[in-house]
């Protein structure tokens, strides 16, 4: 009686190899581009397509004038360098974004934190912190726009009971980027709040149970163990928040119109005046893209700091 050995099996490598698959049908082997082709067919048409475009007209002196298109090669480009208010109001944006990034990612953290608990109070803060976010720009701006009147406002209300004078917040050039400002906080800080309160809810109880038993105290696990697990999510909420500001436009046109003297008008806006007021697409194409040049910049850098920072804690 003979006794057949298994063969032998060196480590690391498979007992048996994968036999190559048989070549598929050809129903089989498209189907998933027929699936995808109606996102392809509309990403193409309502995203790509536009987006070349525009880097075209750039080029060009489009006008919605019906003025004959005329190659002007880098010369809308040289232009919008030397063109002082591209970089006054690309200054605004930035400032704006500097001033509303901090309050709404700390203000939505410590929203999350006194919200996070159960019962009817956790439900009514829930409800209240993020009911202003699903209002339109429109409503949110009228609201404001009367809290700030002289006279008869919320704000100035306030401040003659109190013994101050008044302020108009909407026409002074030192106040009227910070009555924006609040004016954003407040509408946009339930999306920021939601984001932090999904990170808190998943962070496991016997975390928490665990520190109860060494005997830390609220202070500790908030700065050992809370902030630390929600690394991540203040990582994506700082992302977000910083392309969001620095594409702010609603707000600002509805309570500002760009004043005064032009001390809260931002880029978009300058390019929305220079395309759909001065009929000069080419132009505002160009802003555009140098515009939009800065928005992937600053995504990326964000994305590359989080990441390391990632990876050191790792």
């Amino acid at each position: 009686m003979t006794v057949q050995t298994p063969p032998r099996v060196t480590p690391g490598t498979p007992a048996t190899a994968a036999k190559p698959e048989t070549g598929k049908p050809w129903k089989e082997r498209w189907a998933g581009l027929f699936f995808v082709a109606p996102f392809l067919l509309l990403f193409a048409v309502f995203l790509a397509w536009p987006t070349v475009y525009g880097l075209w007209n750039s080029f060009f002196n489009t006008s919605l004038a019906g003025v004959k298109q005329e190659f002007l090669g880098l010369q809308n480009w040289r232009e919008m360098f030397n063109d002082p208010a591209v970089w006054s109001s690309l200054k605004n944006t930035l400032v704006f974004t500097a001033m509303s990034t901090p309050p709404l990612v700390i203000i939505a953290l410590v929203m999350a934190l006194l919200a996070n608990r159960r019962g009817v109070l956790g439900w009514l803060l829930r409800f209240s912190y993020f009911a202003p976010f699903v209002l339109p720009a429109t409503v949110v701006t009228l609201i404001w726009v009367w809290i700030y009147q002289p006279g008869f406002g919320l704000v100035n209300g306030l401040l003659t009971a109190g013994g101050f004078a008044e302020i108009d917040w909407l026409n002074t050039d030192n106040r009227a980027m910070l009555a924006v400002v609040i004016t954003t906080v407040w509408w946009t800080v339930g999306f920021n709040f939601l984001l932090y309160l999904a990170a808190l809810q998943g962070i496991p109880a016997q975390v928490y149970e665990a520190a109860d038993i060494d005997g830390a105290n609220g202070r500790q696990k908030l700065f050992r163990i809370t902030l630390p697990l929600l690394s991540r999510t203040t990582g994506l909420i700082v992302v977000l928040q910083l392309v969001a500001s620095l594409k702010i436009f609603d707000q600002i046109y509805l309570m500002t119109n760009g004043g005064p003297n032009y001390a809260t008008r931002p880029i978009i806006q300058y390019i929305y005046q220079n395309g759909f007021t001065n009929y000069r697409i080419g132009y505002a194409s160009a802003i555009s893209y140098m515009f939009f040049a800065i928005i992937v910049i600053v995504a990326v850098l964000q994305f590359k700091l989080f990441a390391g920072r990632k990876e050191a804690d790792a």
